[in-house]
């Protein structure tokens, strides 16, 4: 079955095919760094690391490039604010980013350039388009000609004689709503407002566009025409719509040939505010006592194309779920039956191997692929006096290898335990076989209070983390 993807410029499912045999070239907007990464934010770049993972599952070679804002509005106004240069204002929050990206298990891109790093490919392009009459000169900057890109509109299904009669005037800002649908910026001139931001150009001082950078940096690293854009829904109109314009008025080629967009995030049912109190970044989370995995599985499992309502008790259900995982395998690890394997069980772990396989095939339906994974282990602990330790061995093999899709079984998960916690399980075995019950209760809380329970088992004790 092959990989099929929604595509947001035909607003149809397709089978995913790249323009090179085997490789995949895949360009995702990272974040702009102004601030901490909010969890919205996270959604996004966690449906991509899903997307990033799945290729690879499927034996692609995936390069994807994730960009940097470092320069626009919010940054530009950030720094002034506080007075410091550009580059010492974003520095902390470039730093956040890739700590975030850590902490929560994220596949890396190839490259992750930044803006302010490839002016001289923005100014080329934009030299281009205006010699091709797709750009002109103003007092105040370099605008792009909407009317002279006739399939403007056609990633946000603009309604064409709509735009031919509206589009007039010009906007400067980096970001805007659909409705103000007029030429936007490539290039803005100095202003006392940018303080000591400014690059040199054919235009004077100034600096460049949001929207003509993402162009800049996806074409050097990856090409003309690239086989993946992905970002937020957000991101549609009017970012990723004059990413289109200006790229193939620039090179006369086919820009993006499959577009994936994420869906909205909302908290507790309503849209995320710091107004309203409701505003959480992963450190937030992190400092209320939420795991990385649990937030992680949260953002991770709900299909990408649906909006996803963040709750606490949301986090709450999602350690519920890595907890019947971590016991499944748990009881999977310390199975001593060497007799045949039940026919049955094994038929069933290649039956959900494919339905989990399928599921994800369809537009990466996670939800899908893990209703096979739950099916699984229903159905094994029905009959967990039948698994062999051969079947065992097979199911947790099966368990290892879609964790190079998951990416939350092994963070914060079972893992190895360290020199002084496995002293404490040999000193509560050795003080269980002396008979002196209270010292062995004692370090069994204290194992306890460290995430660690243990049990006796005819073998001998076992563990596991909780």
């Amino acid at each position: 079955m092959p990989v099929r993807f929604y595509n947001t410029m035909t607003r149809e499912l397709e089978d995913f095919t790249p323009l090179q045999q085997g490789t995949v070239t895949m360009y995702t907007c990272g974040p702009t760094v102004y601030n901490f990464l909010h969890i919205g934010n996270l959604r996004s770049f966690l449906f991509e690391d899903l997307l990033h993972r799945w290729l690879t599952y499927r034996g692609y070679n995936v390069r994807q490039i994730m960009n940097l804002t470092d320069i626009d509005d919010k940054t530009i106004k950030g720094s002034q604010a506080k007075k410091i240069p550009l580059a010492e204002y974003t520095e902390p929050y470039k730093k956040a980013f890739f700590d975030d990206l850590k902490t929560l298990n994220f596949t890396p891109a190839e490259k992750y350039p930044s803006a302010t790093e490839h002016i001289p490919e923005m100014v080329a392009i934009i030299e281009k388009l205006i010699a091709g009459g797709y750009a002109y000169e103003t007092d105040d900057g370099v605008y792009f000609k909407i009317t002279s890109f006739a399939p403007y509109g056609k990633l946000a299904h603009l309604d064409r004689d709509s735009l031919r009669a509206g589009a007039s005037g010009r906007v400067a800002n980096d970001e805007y709503e659909k409705e103000t649908v007029s030429d936007f910026a490539l290039w803005k001139k100095w202003t006392p407002g940018d303080g000591d931001v400014k690059w040199d150009s054919p235009w004077g001082e100034g600096r460049p566009g949001w929207h003509i950078e993402c162009s800049a940096m996806s074409m050097k690293y990856l090409g003309e025409t690239l086989d993946i854009h992905t970002g937020g829904v957000d991101n549609m109109f009017p970012h990723h719509e004059n990413e289109i314009a200006q790229s193939e008025a620039a090179t006369g080629k086919p820009f993006v040939r499959y577009w994936l967009h994420a869906a909205h995030l909302v908290v507790e049912g309503e849209k995320m505010a710091k107004s309203k109190g409701n505003f959480y970044t992963l450190r937030d989370l992190l400092e209320k006592g939420y795991s990385p995995r649990s937030i992680r599985y949260l953002l991770y499992t709900t299909h990408y194309r649906k909006p996803l309502n963040f709750t606490f008790d949301g986090i709450k259900a999602a350690d519920a779920s890595l907890k019947r995982i971590d016991d499944f395998l748990f009881t999977l690890r310390n199975v001593k039956n060497s007799g045949e394997a039940d026919s049955a069980l094994t038929a069933l772990l290649k039956t959900q191997t494919e339905k989990f396989e399928a599921g994800i095939d369809e537009d990466l339906n996670i939800a899908e692929g893990m209703g096979a994974l739950f099916e699984l282990i229903r159905a094994v602990n029905e009959k967990m006096e039948s698994v062999t330790t051969a079947l065992a061995g097979e199911i947790i093999a099966f368990f290892e290898k879609i964790e190079t899709v998951l990416g939350f079984l092994s963070l914060g998960g079972p893992g190895e335990l360290n020199e002084e916690d496995m002293e404490l399980i040999a000193a509560r075995t050795a003080a269980k076989k002396n008979k002196d019950f209270a010292r062995a209760d004692e370090i069994r809380k204290a194992l306890l209070a460290k995430g660690i329970e243990v049990r006796d088992t005819p073998d001998g004790p076992v563990w596991k983390r909780i």
